[in-house]
């Protein structure tokens, strides 16, 4: 009985950053998936645009927050293999992040694109959405290893733009939102703390 715990433990050691993987697959894929079956039968109410447009936005927002959690988790509980994991939650918040925008763009504009750069133009809170999703494209292009070795230092120059990214994204949610302040505020909150993580970081930026 003793052996057998003993292995399996080994096992899940051994395993962990695969399981870690598929439980960021399943956890992030399903309820995608979900989310537009519920759509085209519909059943997300009476505004199921909105919901979709909101669910698919804080989708992303809530990965790309997570993908910022993991170094600290890391280096706190020194738990290396956490690391192993952050680039698959961006991407993921990439892709609910493309969701986003091509359901706003379906539903919303009907991908009339005049129509669309006159809403980045005429208002502020998409004007910032589109400079988040601009910098998350361009993470998440240069995500390949081949292209991470060939860029260099300019690879991590290239990747700390996602703090940036996630500030425009807290303030996209707090300016897109009419009333009910809390849930923005206490979102551009977790953003601060998170950054607050990183001060030694950019302290070091600022003495270059």
């Amino acid at each position: 009985m003793v052996a057998n715990k003993t292995t399996l433990k080994s096992v899940f050691l051994e395993n962990r950053v695969l399981l870690l993987k598929i439980t960021i697959h399943l956890m992030s894929l399903l309820p995608l998936v979900a989310l537009y079956l519920l759509a085209f039968d519909d059943q997300l109410g009476a505004d199921p645009v909105k919901e979709v447009i909101h669910f698919t936005g804080m989708g992303g927002f809530n990965l790309l927050l997570l993908s910022l959690l993991i170094m600290p988790l890391a280096k706190k509980y020194r738990q290396a293999y956490l690391l192993q994991v952050r680039r698959l939650l961006g991407l993921y918040s990439f892709t609910y992040a493309v969701c986003h925008l091509l359901s706003f763009l379906a539903f919303e504009v009907q991908f009339d694109l005049t129509l669309f750069f006159n809403e980045i133009i005429d208002r502020p809170y998409i004007t910032v959405g589109v400079g988040a999703f601009i910098i998350l494209l361009s993470l998440a292009f240069t995500s390949l290893n081949s292209l991470k070795r060939s860029m260099g230092k300019s690879w991590q120059k290239l990747h700390n733009w996602v703090y940036l990214a996630v500030l425009l994204i807290a303030l996209h949610y707090f300016w897109s939102v009419k009333s009910g302040l809390f849930d923005p505020g206490m979102y551009a909150v977790i953003t601060v703390f998170l950054l607050s993580l990183r001060r030694e970081k950019f302290k070091r930026w600022f003495k270059k």
